[in-house]
């Protein structure tokens, strides 16, 4: 477990950026589950995705500090080079196996990169890192929503890119893990534990079959993100509503240029997590459709 005491230091108030979306849609059936995307969803994510830092990161200087904090002998371009390779090489060697969208375990990179740490020490390395490459913090409303949906009996899962630090969001701003806050363990994929990623529809096939062991049908259950491609489609695809996060230009992707996209229309589209209450809690009056505003 990595405390939040530990990277207290990394942890900044962000604020969405407001879109030109306006709320609108509905929803044809009475929800059972909600499904979410974590970053630029449940949390503003400062790099809009849960990308590694680039080349030309504008947090070199930090990742200076964190080497020497952590008597690593190598300067930030080396070890960024070094990270950046073992990626690539990974991916190479899944695609090669046949998956399409690849997903590394990042703490299995860095202790390929950091040779000879321990895994307590990359592990503790790796978050501070992502904390810098990648800062985050809750989006507006986050806990009143996912107490609605406890109070309403919901079923709430998550599908998300992710890493092993991605459920630590949970208790650093939340004070509790993701089960703790009424997340089903069994409706949590996280995209490193199976080695693949968004858009790949095989997670959300695995939800939906999960599901169905719960006599939940697909066209009771929401999926929302905040990506046109890697959240909506696939959960289209697998017979989900979905709703489209707009609540922050900075990781809002329409992915108009995408022909998967290009007709592609979410059953609604929410501006502010707490849009979603009145829709999980019975069936909503007619709005503006989602695919006018789109």
């Amino acid at each position: 477990m990595i405390e939040k005491k530990s990277i207290q230091n990394y942890i900044r108030r962000l604020k969405p950026i407001p879109t030109s979306f306006a709320p609108a849609g509905d929803l044809t059936h009475d929800i059972r589950c909600v499904l979410f995307d974590i970053y630029g969803t449940l949390f503003v994510s400062g790099s809009g995705d849960i990308s590694l830092a680039e080349q030309d990161s504008p947090q070199m200087e930090e990742i200076k500090f964190l080497l020497a904090k952590h008597e690593i002998q190598k300067s930030p371009r080396v070890l960024l080079d070094e990270l950046h390779g073992a990626v690539k090489a990974r991916h190479l060697e899944l695609h090669l196996k046949g998956i399409d969208f690849p997903e590394v375990k990042i703490d299995r990179i860095w202790r390929q990169v950091l040779q000879p740490k321990d895994q307590d020490s990359v592990r503790q390395f790796a978050a501070e890192f992502e904390l810098i490459s990648n800062p985050v913090y809750p989006m507006p409303n986050l806990a009143d929503l996912l107490s609605t949906c406890r109070q309403k009996g919901l079923l709430m899962g998550i599908i998300s890119n992710a890493q092993f630090y991605t459920p630590y969001l949970f208790n650093w701003f939340l004070d509790s893990d993701p089960v703790g806050l009424g997340f089903s363990p069994d409706l949590i994929f996280y995209s490193y534990c199976f080695e693949m990623a968004k858009p790949t529809v095989a997670l959300f096939k695995m939800a939906a079959d999960k599901l169905k062991e719960k006599q939940i049908q697909p066209a009771s259950v929401l999926y929302i993100g905040n990506d046109m491609l890697n959240d909506i489609y696939p959960a289209q695809k697998s017979g989900f509503q979905t709703a489209l996060f707009a609540g922050d230009g900075r990781s809002l992707r329409l992915r108009t240029d995408d022909p998967r996209c290009r007709r592609l229309t979410p059953d609604l589209i929410v501006t502010d997590l707490s849009q979603l209450i009145r829709h999980i809690q019975s069936k909503p009056e007619k709005t503006n459709h989602a695919e006018d505003v789109i």
